[in-house]
């Protein structure tokens, strides 16, 4: 059939499959009657390959997109990443999010949460509520979800080798607001493998550290199916200095690596893969940024479908979570954040993503205050309302420039995961410090290239102006240490010291032998074990990660 016979066979039946799969998908449709081929846009021209390089939204390989309307159903979840200081601070600064039309939490935890210490450990002092919020035992997390209804609410934890323990509190909470687990949604990163290249909160060992996140894959299968198990990321993979090649490249080579992982402890690629996502950055090359989110959903449809033999479309679609790069803002006239972070969003929404954080315009300086928070929910708001972007899909196909960008970053992204696969997979490459020397070597050509001004930022190498010393900073208290310490002390105090020395035996007895280690780690939240307890129980049987370093 010609490309004009495929456009014809396609102009009379799209509209058909749209509504079709909005009404399977149970999608919003407020203006259905008004939804026609000029919402579509397919190519006016002979694009060649067009249903195998680009197919219709909705469809194999989803480079347009893995919902058939996008946001003409429903817009992409704008989920504000948000947590410091204690568990009340945290909530007064999500249940404020929720009342400014934010449509999902996404919880930031502090770095001895992140690292599996309680906050009165000596390894805590001095970070306590520092760079998110202190979770310490179930009570915190009551705190932290007091008045937030969990059956109506999708929370994302950016959360890893301690998400195991995190997602148990999170149960358990809603267990006591009389929501059982099959009805909570939402998302843990628990993508360890990053950690090791580029970002630095893990505890255990590799192997030890897959086999507790592949425990959560079949846990959650069974009890948790709305949860997504993991959120593959490349985030912090760019944040560390990557290129958006090698964004896309390494954090798929991770995917890889969770999909042998699980498919090895027994379970079917069809069971688990539906509930992975993933997580990318957004940075400043709009149109490259765009190109690398399409070429991104194609490859891994590719790699699921004919290298694990995935059959559930489900299971080959990349859904994603993006956040604006807080790599790319600067102390220097602060106020510029706001436009990089308005580029920076409409780069995800052109590219399709499915929820979405902004960065507030302060966080060079400090954590944002509520002001430059409202102003970086609204820049998603302006975009959702006001732009028009959202009211076709996938608007910028058929460009010639993107889709040969997209091209040209599948292509070399390929070339990346090849070489991975050449090493032995993403671990055994992250082991003899690949994805690290790459990371490295390409931090340090862009930093060189603003040194010498061949890239312009503006405000710092070029632009700059005499700046008064920033005021009204949002910076947490010493005082916050002491309450975590007065409170978890509190809590060990009433529990009942029996319970929590039999559950954490039992923990102990799984983690030497084979059983799946969320149900004891879930019975011991359940009686206020503490976060660094169950940590702790766990290094002991299978000891901490020691840092491999590249020269």
């Amino acid at each position: 059939m010609s490309i004009q016979d495929q456009k014809k066979n396609w102009e009379s039946t799209t509209l058909k499959k749209v509504m079709d799969k909005a009404k399977e998908r149970r999608e919003d449709f407020s203006t259905t009657s008004d939804l026609d081929m000029e919402r579509v846009f397919l190519p006016g021209f002979d694009f060649p390959d067009y249903e195998g390089k680009l197919g219709f939204p909705g469809e194999y390989p989803f480079t347009r997109g893995v919902q058939p309307t996008m946001y003409r159903g429903r817009f992409w979840t704008m989920r504000q990443y948000a947590g410091f200081g204690t568990a009340k601070e945290s909530n007064e600064r999500y249940r404020y999010l929720l009342g400014a039309g934010q449509t999902g939490l996404s919880v930031a935890f502090d770095l001895p949460t992140q690292m599996g210490y309680d906050s009165d450990d000596a390894m805590a002092e001095g970070e306590v509520g520092k760079v998110g919020v202190a979770i310490d035992t179930l009570a915190d997390m009551e705190i932290l979800f007091d008045q937030i209804p969990l059956d109506k609410v999708s929370t994302s934890m950016t959360i890893n080798a301690s998400a195991a323990v995190l997602l148990a509190m999170y149960i358990a909470v809603a267990e006591k607001q009389g929501v059982s687990s099959d009805k909570i949604m939402g998302t843990i990163q628990n993508d360890i493998l990053k950690e090791y290249m580029a970002r630095g909160t893990y505890i255990y060992p590799p192997s030890e550290s897959m086999r507790i996140i592949t425990d959560i894959f079949a846990y959650c299968k069974d009890h948790v199916p709305k949860w997504n198990t993991i959120s593959i990321s490349g985030y912090h993979i760019r944040e560390a200095g990557s290129s958006a090649v090698q964004e896309v490249a390494f954090t798929l080579a991770d995917g890889i690596a969770y999909v042998e992982a699980a498919i090895k402890a027994g379970l079917d690629v069809d069971e688990f893969a539906p509930r992975l996502a993933f997580f990318f950055n957004a940075h400043n090359n709009l149109l490259e940024e765009v190109a690398k989110f399409r070429a991104a959903r194609r490859i891994w449809a590719k790699i699921m479908k004919e290298r694990f033999g995935a059959k559930d479309p489900r299971s080959q679609m990349l859904r994603f979570h993006t956040q604006t790069a807080g790599c790319t803002l600067t102390a220097q006239q602060p106020d510029n954040n706001i436009m990089r972070v308005t580029i920076q969003a409409l780069a995800a929404v052109l590219g399709g993503t499915q929820s979405l954080h902004t960065n507030s315009r302060d966080e060079a300086l400090a954590l944002p205050t509520e002001d430059s928070v409202r102003i970086a929910l609204r820049t998603q708001q302006v975009i959702a309302y006001e732009s028009g972007v959202a009211d076709s899909i996938d608007p910028l196909a058929g460009s010639f420039l993107v889709e040969s960008l997209t091209d040209q970053i599948e292509a070399k992204a390929l070339e990346y995961i090849q070489k991975i696969d050449d090493l032995g997979g993403a671990a055994e490459a992250i082991n003899r410090g690949f994805q690290q020397k790459e990371i490295q070597d390409s931090a340090y050509a862009y930093q060189r290239s603003i040194e010498s001004k061949e890239q312009i930022i503006v405000g710092v190498n070029q632009f700059a102006i005499k700046e008064a010393p920033p005021k009204d900073l949002l910076k947490i208290k010493p005082e916050v240490e002491q309450a975590q310490r007065v409170a978890i002390a509190a809590v060990k105090a009433g529990r009942d010291p029996k319970a929590v020395d039999e559950k954490l035996a039992a923990l102990k007895a799984a983690a030497q032998g084979t059983d799946n280690l969320m149900p004891p780690i879930l019975e011991a939240v359940r009686v206020y074990a503490s976060l660094g307890e169950i940590c702790n129980t766990l290094r002991d049987v299978f000891g901490e990660h020691q840092e491999t370093v590249v020269l």
